[in-house]
């Protein structure tokens, strides 16, 4: 071992400590690569993720989904209703997994509890972490090394899961291309009068979707996309006001609600990193792509990322290879440039054909979700592509170790 390599503090480190984040060293760590977790404890978070059969799949595999079911509910249907008052409106639709044999399409839990569970997964790995944040990283041609605010590591590889304002990214000399939407998200959990039936109610509205997601016992998470104005004006309403006003919205299908504290809004865009990897540093997540809360497509595109570039980096090492070399950097690109293109065009157009006036723009949207709902084998392909992508799919979520 040279002098370079004998500095090294660990073999890869990750930066950030969201769920990406915590999957990507949780799945390093198993493989038996020698990792440190770089960030501070996540702050609290209020939002739910819809984890789809694959992304759970791979938390089965991890070790993680265990603490997670409690506070899990299954997705067994997704419902689309068409809330718009346009000329040419879709038909409802339903998808139901029992069509593809599954008995979900995933589950929505609460960040608070997906983050608790990868967490003491973490700990019961005695995986390495340091609390502080990254201040300055710097690669060159044998590691990286990344400054702290009173000290530094030295690494082979640097996994970037420290979000949109990525760090990682700018140390790469990565750029990214970022368009934002006239939309704005408002969340929330909410408790209501009828049960959902583990059935996942998206409105489209004419500003964006409405989507009712189930939550354990009678509650849901709300997603409410609206322009600007619209949830400046929700947001400043009373918890009751509000419920009131979301109950109307939902054509009271889930009976009178009561809101949950702690609310959060954000603006919606679509990001794409030029390239995903490079000088020994990997993004994941929102340090590669950023998603509008459609489809349950964002999180679960970074999982798929992190479970990508473990199986990279566990292959590399059992060859003994550079796992922060040129050639595992563009295997990764190439790996994740599919499967991220095709989620990025299909949340993007049926983003834009919400919000589109253009007559024809809506007459295919509604003759497409036509076909979608009389055409078994189209459904099913959808369905099936949705859940678990054909151009990713790899070992964890599939149930195999990296």
């Amino acid at each position: 071992m040279s002098a370079i390599e004998s500095n090294l503090t660990a073999e890869a480190a990750v930066v950030g400590a969201g769920p990406v984040g915590l999957v990507s060293a949780i799945a390093l760590q198993t493989a038996g690569v020698d990792t440190v977790l770089i960030a501070p404890a996540a702050k609290p978070d209020q939002r739910t993720t819809a984890l789809l059969a694959g992304s759970v799949t791979a938390l089965v595999t991890l070790g993680v989904w265990r603490a997670c079911l409690p506070h899990a509910a299954p997705l067994r249907q997704i419902r689309i209703v068409d809330s718009t008052r346009r000329l040419f409106r879709a038909p409802e639709i339903v998808f139901d997994a029992e069509e593809i044999g599954l008995e979900a399409f995933g589950y929505n839990v609460e960040n608070r509890h997906l983050v608790a569970a990868l967490e003491a997964r973490a700990a019961e790995l005695r995986l390495a972490r340091i609390a502080a944040p990254a201040v300055e990283i710097t690669p060159d041609a044998n590691a990286v090394t990344i400054k702290l605010g009173d000290g530094q590591a030295r690494v082979r590889l640097v996994i970037g899961a420290d979000g949109q304002r990525s760090l990682c990214r700018a140390a790469a000399g990565i750029g990214s291309s970022r368009r934002e939407y006239p939309q704005v998200a408002l969340t929330l959990n909410l408790s209501h009068a009828r049960p959902h039936r583990n059935i996942s109610t998206e409105f489209h509205t004419e500003h964006g979707p409405f989507t009712l997601v189930p939550l354990p016992g009678q509650r849901s998470s709300l997603v409410w996309v609206d322009d600007p104005e619209g949830v400046a004006v929700m947001s400043a309403k009373n918890d009751t006001t509000l419920a009131a006003e979301i109950e109307r919205r939902a054509h009271s299908l889930l009976g009178s609600m009561s809101i949950d504290s702690g609310r959060g809004t954000f603006p919606l865009a679509v990001e794409t990193a030029s390239r995903l990897a490079g000088e020994r540093i990997v993004l994941v997540g929102e340090a590669a792509h950023v998603l509008p809360p459609i489809g349950a497509q964002g999180l679960n595109l970074g999982l798929r990322d992190a479970a990508t570039i473990a199986e990279l980096v566990a292959d590399a090492r059992r060859r003994n290879a550079d796992i922060g070399a040129p050639e595992l950097m563009t295997r990764y690109d190439t790996a994740r440039a599919a499967d991220l293109r095709s989620c990025t065009l299909a949340v993007d157009v049926l983003n834009r054909s919400l919000l589109s006036d253009f007559l024809p723009i809506q007459a295919t949207r509604g003759f497409s979700l036509y076909l979608l709902d009389r055409i078994g084998m189209v459904r099913r392909t959808l369905m099936r592509q949705g859940v678990a992508p054909i151009v990713s799919q790899p070992r964890l979520m599939r149930g195999e170790t990296v």
